[in-house]
C-alpha cells in the first residue's frame, strides 16, 4: 500500500475503528494502541486487502483479532483478571433497583442533553438492542453503542460529582 492511500484510508477510518475498539476494550489507552497496531497490520500486511468488504469491516476485524490475542496473552499473566469486560453501564443499571438512588438517578438522568438521555433511556428502560436504538435514530448499530457509551460515562461522572 502506498503511502498516500494509507493516509487517506487512517484520514476516513481513524474514529469508526477506534468507536469499534473502545466497545470491545472499554479502556481507552488500550483501545487507542489496538487501532494503531490495527492500521500498522492493515498496512504492512503481506496479503493486501481484496475488496470484498468496505475497508471499514476490514480493518475492524483486524482489529477484534488484534484484542481477542491481547486479552489471551493478558489472561496468561494474570492470576486473576482486573475486571470483568462486562458491560460498565450494568453498575448503574444495578443501582437503579434501589429507589431512594434510583431517584437521584433519574433527576441526573432526566438534565442530560439528547441523544445520550433518550439512547441511555432506550437501552436500560426499554431493553432495546443497539441495533434496534440505530434504527430509530436512522444511525448505525456501532452508533447507538457508542452513544449509549458516552451516556454511561457522562451518567457515572455526574453520579461521581454528586456521590450517588
Amino acid at each position: 500500500m502506498d503511502k498516500k492511500t494509507a493516509e487517506k484510508l487512517y484520514d476516513a477510518c481513524y474514529m469508526k475503528v477506534y468507536s469499534y475498539v473502545m466497545t470491545l476494550a472499554r479502556d481507552r489507552d488500550k483501545a487507542e494502541e489496538i487501532t494503531q497496531d490495527t492500521f500498522y497490520k492493515a498496512m504492512t500486511a503481506k496479503q493486501t486487502f481484496r475488496g470484498e468488504s468496505e475497508c471499514y469491516t476490514y480493518l475492524c476485524a483486524i482489529a477484534k483479532n488484534i484484542f481477542i490475542d491481547e486479552t489471551r496473552r493478558a489472561s496468561r499473566y494474570q492470576d486473576e483478571p482486573d475486571e470483568q469486560l462486562a458491560d460498565e453501564n450494568a453498575d448503574i443499571a444495578q443501582s437503579i433497583t434501589d429507589s431512594d438512588t434510583a431517584f437521584r438517578i433519574h433527576v441526573l438522568l432526566h438534565s442530560m442533553e439528547e441523544p445520550y438521555k433518550e439512547v441511555f433511556e432506550l437501552r436500560v428502560f426499554g431493553e432495546l438492542s443497539f441495533k434496534q436504538i440505530g434504527q430509530i435514530f436512522q444511525k448505525t448499530e456501532t452508533w447507538a453503542r457508542v452513544t449509549y457509551h458516552r451516556a454511561g460515562l457522562k451518567l457515572k461522572e455526574r453520579m461521581d460529582n454528586y456521590e450517588i
